[in-house]
């Protein structure tokens, strides 16, 4: 059976699941050590459901059923003991010690999270569509905006077809003026920001291919998506605009970036001689 981390896959997921579905994900998550152990029957008691919910949640998760599951929980359980990581609980009696140790194990979590959530048929297709596309738009609000305007920075030193607008409107707009040689990269954690969803909704019926880099596999936004990309940072409620969750979307976008300077590589070395030669005088 192919790698997988489980427990980052149902995060991923979790929204996507029946309330059902979320009883069962709930106890697994709670109980990873215990559930290893257990029977179909002894899962499907301790969540009050019937053994055929735990055998569908299995399915949803795409995997054969509860043994290919219990296989794929003892090796996420084997790679959390192999990067044993802090409590990332922060109290009001830490010391500056705790607490650096307590955000760097979130941050070391959130890409590591996220790297086990990659698909590397994704990561490329991706790339075929940013190659291949007239003009790359990158989108956000909120947080993902600043994320979203660090990728058009950074893509722009090597080629000259991509775009950000920084205000809703000049989005939207954006957005309708898009053609299906264009490929719109949307960010956007949850993936239910309105305005962002309404941009996806606008880039898809102008025909352009949509990239999402969300945290959760199904969404509004995915729903619009051509291909969608995972991050791992697991952001509350309370905690908008986290740096784990916008360190795990750069990570994504440094692989696009990197895969695509490989791919082009003749292009984007002149292209980024040409823009550090044009920026050098401004340096002291």
């Amino acid at each position: 059976m192919a790698k997988i981390d489980i427990c980052s896959l149902v995060r991923s997921r979790y929204n996507s699941f029946t309330n059902t579905e979320k009883k069962v994900a709930d106890y697994i998550l709670e109980n990873i050590k215990n559930v290893i152990y257990m029977s179909i029957t002894d899962l499907a008691d301790a969540c009050n459901v019937g053994e055929s919910s735990v055998f569908r949640f299995c399915k949803t998760m795409d995997l054969k059923g509860y043994q290919e599951f219990k296989i794929a929980l003892a090796h996420s359980l084997s790679l959390e003991e192999e990067t044993p990581q802090l409590s990332n609980e922060i109290t009001m009696l830490d010391t500056i010690g705790e607490l650096s140790s307590k955000i760097l194990s979130t941050n070391i979590g959130a890409l590591t999270e996220t790297f086990n959530l990659i698909n590397e048929n994704d990561i490329s297709n991706a790339i075929d569509c940013m190659i291949n596309a007239k003009r790359i738009h990158f989108f956000g609000v909120g947080a993902s905006l600043m994320t979203a305007m660090e990728a058009k920075n950074k893509f722009m030193r090597i080629t000259n077809k991509t775009e950000c607008s920084l205000d809703s409107h000049l989005q939207i707009m954006s957005a309708a003026l898009l053609t299906e040689e264009d490929v719109a990269i949307l960010i956007s954690y949850s993936g239910s920001t309105k305005d962002t969803i309404e941009v996806a909704k606008v880039a898809k019926e102008r025909g352009a291919k949509i990239i999402s880099i969300t945290r959760f596999a199904k969404s509004p936004l995915t729903n619009c998506s051509n291909i969608t990309l995972l991050c791992g940072s697991n952001e509350g409620p309370l905690q908008g605009g986290s740096l784990s969750a916008k360190i795990s979307q750069l990570y994504l976008l440094d692989i696009l970036y990197a895969e695509y300077f490989k791919r082009t590589y003749k292009e984007s070395v002149l292209n980024k001689e040409t823009t550090a030669k044009a920026v050098i005088e401004k340096m002291l």
